[in-house]
């Protein structure tokens, strides 16, 4: 389980700045109920402060990405390439990479620092869910898909642990401006896709090394309509394609999320009518299927109808990316419809303490006032498990969930490289919570539409 809160402050350090340390890693799930481990909380140093930020002009219009680097460098105008250093507003680090960036901060800048346990869950959803994802600010973490925090509007990307060592101690970092392709996604959303399956799409097309160093900037008909959790799906896995960050225009549905999350004020930017992208994909949504990315890169794209004839061994509903309370609702809403039982262990990890409490709390429309909890009973599904990355990143022989023989697996997570959930002979097929759902119901890759439609 993973733990997440504001720094404290401190009389040996100046302007307030954000930690957040949160233990996230697999290993926390071998207590089903408890976690352990520490949180650190510290103060960065007094920053200067912050000048307005440029609103771009016909001669030096600017993406979001260029406009939230350039106030937070305090620079009037920035173009892809440069080097600025860069004021940054939050820093997260967990379990996995806390230890090393705390001992290069204790090592070059001192010893000062106060525990402060607070167990929330895997830290890209936690600290959402806590209110340290705000447009127009600058969010770094110790873990790649710290880009999930794009989804509010905000300059978020994975930095090392002696980077993160570093802005502990200074507040700072530089960074590079990064060219911004930009994706727009227009037409009606069929009720048989989610946010995974636009992904997949992208990074099909633009191919795991599409977008290397690169902002990519999500707007369109279709993005509006989406809620802030699939939002984050998106913004999750650009790291896939090696973007730098992913980004989506901050609005009315970022504001109403962030209304009971975080007093503090913020400021939204948007990109200039006139700004310079490297590349614009347009994207019909309306016209899409299911997708899987097959083993073993996310960018080998296939319509999940494609893949009937494969047989698997488990499902895996869970991760940053598809564990949050919208992915069990949907995986719900598909046991739901078929009436029928799961035909392989199907395996679910909440991303967060209160995603597991919203599995047995929450009613599943359309059911009666059922929760998740109780249709996944009825169809079988293994217990809900505490909240941790669990087996989206492998981790010892006795995680939960994770693959200690060559089996198939479907799974709502990220990454389906050899190893990735544990035996190197595995084989797993990136999907949605629908088609993972509907794959437990079958045995087989199976389209949801069978089940929704």
């Amino acid at each position: 389980m993973a733990s997440l809160l504001n720094a404290s402050s401190s009389a040996i350090f100046g302007a307030k700045k954000e930690l957040c340390v949160a233990p996230c890693s697999s290993m926390a799930h071998r207590s089903r109920r408890h976690a352990s481990n520490k949180v650190l909380a510290v103060m960065a140093p007094a920053q200067s402060p912050r000048t307005p930020s440029a609103s771009g002009s016909v001669k030096h219009a600017m993406t979001m990405t260029e406009k939230i680097l350039a106030r937070a460098s305090e620079k009037s105008h920035l173009e892809p390439g440069e080097n600025v250093w860069v004021n940054v507003d939050v820093l997260m680090t967990h379990d996995v990479c806390g230890p090393g960036t705390i001992g290069i901060f204790k090592k070059e800048f001192g010893q000062n620092a106060q525990a402060n346990p607070d167990y929330k869950g895997v830290c890209h959803i936690a600290l959402a869910q806590e209110g340290h994802c705000r447009p127009g600010e600058v969010l770094l973490g110790t873990d790649s898909h710290t880009c999930n925090a794009g989804a509010f509007g905000q300059f978020a990307t994975g930095i090392g642990n002696t980077d993160a060592g570093f802005v502990m101690g200074t507040g700072k970092l530089l960074l590079k401006v990064p060219p911004t392709l930009r994706f727009v996604l227009d037409g009606e959303m069929p009720n048989y896709l989610l946010a995974k399956d636009l992904i997949l799409q992208i990074i099909g097309e633009i191919t795991v090394a599409g977008a290397t160093y690169k902002s990519m900037e999500f707007v369109g008909s279709t993005i509006q309509g989406l809620n802030m959790e699939e939002r984050m799906t998106l913004c999750n896995m650009v790291v896939e394609a090696g973007g730098k960050n992913g980004v989506v225009p901050a609005d009315e549905v970022t504001f109403k999320y962030l209304e009971d999350k975080t007093s503090k004020n913020f400021e939204p930017v948007y990109s200039d009518d006139n700004a310079r992208f490297i590349q614009e994909y347009r994207i019909d949504v309306s016209k899409l299927e299911p997708l899987v990315a097959k083993p073993h890169s996310p960018d080998n794209r296939a319509l999940a109808r494609e893949c009937k004839d494969v047989k698997i061994d488990r499902v895996y509903i869970g991760s940053c990316t598809g564990g949050k309370t919208e992915d069990f609702l949907a995986a719900a809403k598909v046991f739901l419809a078929s009436g029928k039982r799961v035909k392989v262990p199907t395996f679910l990890v909440p991303a967060t303490q209160k995603v597991w409490m919203d599995i047995y709390s929450l009613p599943v429309p359309g059911s009666g006032g059922k929760t998740c909890s109780q249709i996944f009973e009825e169809a079988g599904c293994d217990t809900p498990a505490s909240p941790s990355c669990g087996a989206c990143l492998g981790g010892p022989r006795d995680t939960y969930a994770r693959m200690n023989d060559p089996q198939v697996c479907v799974s709502t997570t990220n990454r389906n490289f050899p190893g990735r959930m544990g035996h190197k002979e595995g084989q797993i097929y990136l999907a949605s919570p629908y088609t993972a759902a509907a794959s437990a119901l079958s045995g087989y890759v199976t389209d949801p539409r069978d089940f929704l439609m």
